[in-house]
């Protein structure tokens, strides 16, 4: 399986201890160049299970940068370039850009999702948490309702 990232899902991961979750539920993530530049500021090494790939069309990435910054729209670039099974971005208009573009994506709760689904982490609401307390994170109330609830968590408040 073929997954491309942007810069928050896995920057927001390795913050919280987790970032170990995206090798085991896909392998190798592919990351483009301004994503690498984007996670580099923030932390010292690239996790091991990451693949920085250049992009091809710059003049596909220059039509996304009126609504996106350069790693989300190099981010829908390389996925479309590579034919990526997902794409993993979090933020609406980047999702909303990819989708139309015919993109399927994966978030970073969808993500916590399939990990818990798996046996790789024992609660949903806890990842969250993390995520809000030690990534700043930005999480609707409404998704944080439900996606405890579609892990089967109960008692989550």
């Amino acid at each position: 399986m073929l997954v491309v990232s942007d810069t928050s899902p896995v920057s927001s991961l390795v913050q919280i201890g987790h970032g170990e979750l995206l090798q085991k539920l896909f392998g190798t993530v592919c990351i483009p160049v301004a994503v690498r530049d984007e996670l580099v500021r923030f932390h010292a090494t690239l996790p091991s299970f990451v693949e920085v790939r250049d992009v091809v069309d710059r003049a596909r990435v220059n039509s996304f940068m009126p609504s996106l910054d350069l790693g989300e729209a190099e981010a829908i670039v390389l996925a479309i370039e590579a034919h990526a099974d997902h794409l993993l971005i979090d933020e609406r208009r980047g999702r909303s850009i990819a989708m139309q573009a015919g993109i399927p994506i994966i978030g970073l709760l969808g993500v916590l999702l399939l990990a818990k689904e798996r046996g790789l982490i024992s609660a949903v609401s806890e990842c969250i948490f993390g995520l809000q307390t030690q990534a700043g994170f930005y999480v609707s109330e409404a998704l944080i309702q439900r996606a405890p609830e579609a892990a089967g968590e109960s008692g989550v408040e």
